[in-house]
């Protein structure tokens, strides 16, 4: 009875009061084992700027400026402690999430490029059509050989 009649827990009240966002635990022991910074490579710089930006409805997923924050931590490599070790496993991992991505746009193009090649006789009409189901499947094979290559 009590929650019904309390104005705090109006639907209208909750959708006007904005989230608070915290630093998670992997985040303040990056910055805590952090020993300087390093340059992105060019292949991370590419996959970075081909992202689309991230519409963040729950804060569960990193977006591009996250993962940039990550790969330009330094880690000492030599370090016995194992947190070390799991923030480095973790970079790693983004990194070749991040390279991998230029992968899945070199797929894109091929398969934009394929029914060009392939309906070289036809009509424009007719090589359009393929193109996005085409393009959208060379996407997926882009990715997976990315993911695999690295």
């Amino acid at each position: 009875w009590l929650k019904s009649k309390c104005h705090l827990h109006s639907k209208a009240f909750l959708s006007v009061m904005p989230k608070l966002v915290v630093p998670s635990d992997v985040t303040i022991a990056e910055e805590r084992f952090n020993v300087g910074k390093q340059k992105l490579s060019w292949m991370q710089a590419l996959g970075l700027m081909g992202m689309a930006p991230t519409l963040h409805l729950a804060y569960n997923r990193n977006d591009t400026k996250d993962m940039r924050a990550v790969l330009t931590k330094k880690y000492d490599a030599m370090s016995a402690n194992p947190i070390v070790e799991i923030l480095m496993t973790r970079q790693e991992s983004i990194r070749k999430q991040v390279v991998a991505h230029n992968f899945m746009w070199v797929g894109v193009a091929v398969g934009v490029a394929l029914p060009f090649w392939s309906f070289r006789k036809y009509d424009w009409k007719a090589k359009a059509i393929p193109i996005p189901f085409i393009a959208y499947g060379g996407a997926w094979g882009g990715g997976i050989v990315g993911g695999i290559a690295l």
